[in-house]
Order: C-alpha cells, then structure tokens, then sequence
C-alpha cells in the first residue's frame, strides 16, 4: 500500500481539503465492511443509481441519509422478541449495517424504492445554471479610425 504526502500541495492550493482527505481515505481498507453487497450505475448522462440487495429488511427497518456529500444507508432489523424459534442452523443473518457513499457536489438524491430485496437509491447531478459553461457574445465594434495616442517627452 503506498501513501502519498499531500502536504506540499496544501500550501499553493485554496479549498481542496476535502478532496485530499477523500484521497487520503481511499487508501484505507473499509474495515472488511462487504454486507450488503452493492451497484453503482450510471443511468443517464447525470443521473445514477445505487442498487443494494437488502433481502429480509422492511421499508420501515431501512433509513436513508443524505448530509454534507454523504449519502448513509443503514438497516436495523426489528427484534423478534416474542418468537421462541430454536435453529437448527442459521444461515440468515440478521445484522445490522450502515453503508456510507461520498456523493461530488450537486449530486442530489431524488428518489429510493424497495422492491424484490433490492433498495434502488437515485441520483441526479445538478450542477447550478452559474457553474455550467456559457457563451459570452462578442460585440464588433463599429469601424472607426484609429484612436491617436499622445506621448508628452520630458526632457531635463
């Protein structure tokens, strides 16, 4: 695993902070975190999708979260206090989980579904009419003649 210093680029640059710690952070394992498993799509030009299998868990045992460019999923399953069910074998795990996915700026969520066990979370980049490009019109002045220019020399 390599580490970079990014250090030196603190002092000449203004307001990437957040993208050095993000580098800084990706380097580092997710604490083994596989559960659920996931898909990250793109759908369109500025939409995506995050697909994740959350076979088992109720709309009402799932939350989603969007603050600050992060988008946190987590899933609680309710306890089944009154159920005296002994297992033979129990291959369902009832765990608990929090997924967190750092989102770029303008990325909003639009909209989540549940269905089949899959929670389907869209997303849309939209970037601000003042952030996008835009064509500045040149105007032609109209022909004229030559400004003239005065020079004053001063002699001593």
């Amino acid at each position: 695993m390599r580490h970079f210093d990014f250090s030196p680029l603190y002092r000449s640059t203004v307001g990437f902070d957040r993208l050095f710690t993000m580098l800084d952070n990706i380097g580092q394992p997710d604490q083994g975190q596989t559960y659920p498993p996931y898909n990250i799509e793109r759908t369109g030009e500025s939409t995506y999708r995050i697909t994740m299998a959350v076979a088992g868990f109720d709309d009402s045992e799932l939350s989603i979260e969007a603050q600050a460019n992060v988008l946190t999923v987590k899933g609680e399953k309710a306890d089944e206090d009154g159920e005296q069910t002994e297992y033979l074998y129990r291959g369902i795990a009832k765990r608990a989980f929090e997924r967190r996915f750092q989102l770029a700026d303008h990325v909003e969520v639009q909209a989540a579904a549940l269905k089949n066990g899959l929670l389907h979370i869209d997303l849309l980049r939209n970037i601000p009419d003042t952030m996008k490009p835009r064509r500045i019109a040149i105007a032609a002045e109209p022909a004229s003649t030559p400004k003239a220019i005065e020079a004053h020399v001063v002699t001593q």
